[in-house]
C-alpha cells in the first residue's frame, strides 16, 4: 500500500509503535455513502467542490451487494474487537435521494448483521430537503436519528445553501424541522450541524438555530488547508473564526435553560478539565472513523478531500477486505499515534492536549504533507484560551460564593 509524496510520516515504524503500547484502534463509527449525488448545490461544499473530484466516478447508488458487504464488514470489525455498540452513519451526498424503501431495508440489513452483544445506533445526516412525513415514519420505525445542516436564519442559509436553478432552501429544511419537532418524531431528532460562515451575524445564526429545538448544535469550521485556505482566514494571526464562536460561546453560556448542547463548547470545556477524549476536531483521541463510498471502497474521513486528490483512499474496498485492513493504512496511524504525529510548534504548545493540532485534514500544505500545525491555528489557540479563561473565572466566583455561606 503506497501512499502519496506529500504524507510525511514516511518510514513509520508500525510494528515498532504498537510493541510499544501503541496499538491500532478498533474503527466504531462507519459511514456508510448511500448515495454519491446531491440535490442542492452549495457553493463551500468540500465534497464536489475541492481538489477530490472522484465522486464524479462513483456509482450514484448503492448496490444491494455492497449494501450487504458493508454490513458483513461492520459486523465481523465489532466481533472480532468485541465492542459493545458502533455508529452507522448514512451520508452522501444527499443520503434521502436512496429513498426511503432503500433506507429502511439498509437499516434492516445492518441491524440483523450484528453479532449478539453488539447495538448499531443508525444516524442519517441530510440536508433537510426530502424530509416528510413518509420519510419520517420510515427513519422512526427502524430507530434513525436525524441530523440536518442548516446555516442559520433564512438570509444566512440561503446565501450559499441553493439548488442547482439558485433558489434558497431554507424554507423547505424549516418545514421539515417543524415536523421533526413533532412528538411523534421528537426521539429521532439528532441536532443542527452548522458549518461557522464569518458573513452570517453569530448570535443570530445560534438563536435561528436554537429556535428549532434540537438537542445538539454542532458548529464546524469550513474545510481547507494551508494550500487551499478558509473563506476569510488570512495567513496571519489574527482570529475571526475564534471571535465569531467566542461570541456564540459568551451567548450561550450566558442563556437560560433549558439550552442546546454545543459539542465544540463543551469538548473544549471538558478538555480543559482534564477529560482524555475529545471529538476527530479536538483533542487526542484516536481516530475511530472509516468510510465505505458507493461502490464499497473504504476510504479515510472525506474531509480529506479538500487535500489532494486521492488523499482518502486506501486501495482497500469492502467487496474483497475486512476493515482491520485499514487499520495500518498510513493515514489511520497518523490519527491514532496522538502527540508522535503532531508537528514540532505543536509539540511546544501549553494548550496542544486540548487542541490536538486541530483537524488533522486542515494540517496540510503541499510538499509537505500533514506535519503541520492547523491552518486555525490562530483561531483554535485563541478559542481554546478565551473559554478556558471563561471557565477559571466562573469556577472561582463560585469558589468565592461558597466560601461567603460557610
Amino acid at each position: 500500500m503506497t501512499s502519496h509524496p506529500d504524507w510525511p510520516y514516511r518510514g513509520l515504524d508500525v510494528a515498532g509503535l504498537r510493541a510499544r503500547g501503541q496499538r491500532a484502534v478498533p474503527f466504531r463509527e462507519f459511514v456508510l455513502k448511500v448515495h454519491s449525488r446531491c440535490d442542492l448545490a452549495c457553493d463551500y461544499c468540500y465534497m464536489y467542490e475541492k481538489a477530490d473530484q472522484g465522486w464524479r466516478s462513483q456509482p450514484r447508488l448503492m448496490s444491494a451487494g455492497v449494501v450487504e458487504a458493508s454490513a458483513a464488514r461492520i459486523a465481523g470489525h465489532a466481533e472480532a474487537h468485541g465492542l459493545k455498540s458502533v455508529r452507522v452513519v448514512l451520508h452522501g451526498g444527499e443520503p434521502l435521494l436512496a429513498g426511503a424503501a432503500f433506507l429502511g431495508n439498509l437499516a434492516r440489513r445492518v441491524l440483523a448483521a450484528m453479532p449478539a452483544g453488539t447495538r448499531a445506533d443508525l444516524v442519517i445526516q441530510t440536508n433537510g430537503t426530502r424530509l416528510d412525513g413518509p420519510m419520517l415514519d420510515v427513519l422512526a420505525s427502524n430507530g434513525i436519528r436525524v441530523g440536518v445542516s442548516l446555516d442559520g436564519d433564512q438570509a444566512a442559509t440561503d446565501r450559499h445553501r441553493r439548488y442547482p436553478s439558485g433558489r434558497g432552501s431554507y424554507a423547505t429544511v424549516a418545514r421539515a424541522l417543524g415536523l421533526l419537532h413533532e412528538p411523534r418524531y421528537r426521539h429521532i431528532y439528532g441536532g443542527l450541524l452548522c458549518t461557522v460562515n464569518l458573513e452570517n451575524d453569530p448570535v443570530e445564526t445560534y438563536e435561528a438555530l436554537a429556535g428549532f429545538g434540537p438537542p445538539l448544535i454542532d458548529f464546524l469550521l469550513p474545510h481547507g488547508t494551508w494550500t487551499d485556505p478558509p473563506p476569510g482566514r488570512p495567513p496571519d494571526a489574527s482570529t475571526p473564526y475564534a471571535d465569531w464562536l467566542h461570541t456564540v460561546f459568551l451567548h450561550w453560556a450566558t442563556a437560560p435553560a433549558p439550552r442546546p448542547a454545543v459539542r465544540v463548547f463543551e469538548t473544549i470545556i471538558a478538555l480543559a478539565l482534564g477529560g482524555v477524549g475529545g471529538t476527530a476536531t479536538l483533542g487526542l483521541a484516536p481516530a475511530v472513523t472509516l468510510v465505505i463510498d458507493t461502490d464499497g471502497a473504504i476510504k479515510q474521513v472525506d474531509a480529506l478531500y479538500a487535500a489532494y486528490d486521492g488523499a482518502a483512499d486506501t486501495g482497500l474496498s469492502v467487496l474483497a477486505d475486512p476493515l482491520d485492513a485499514a487499520l495500518d493504512h498510513p493515514t489511520t496511524v497518523a490519527t491514532q499515534i496522538g502527540r508522535l504525529a503532531l508537528s514540532d510548534q505543536c509539540q511546544a504548545c501549553h494548550i496542544r492536549d486540548a487542541c490536538g493540532g486541530g483537524y488533522y485534514p486542515h494540517r496540510y500544505r503541499a510538499r509537505d504533507g500533514f506535519r503541520n500545525p492547523s491552518v486555525y491555528c490562530p483561531d483554535l489557540f485563541a478559542l481554546i484560551t478565551r473559554i478556558c479563561e471563561h471557565v477559571a473565572a466562573e469556577a472561582g466566583r463560585l469558589v468565592d460564593e461558597a466560601r461567603r455561606y460557610r
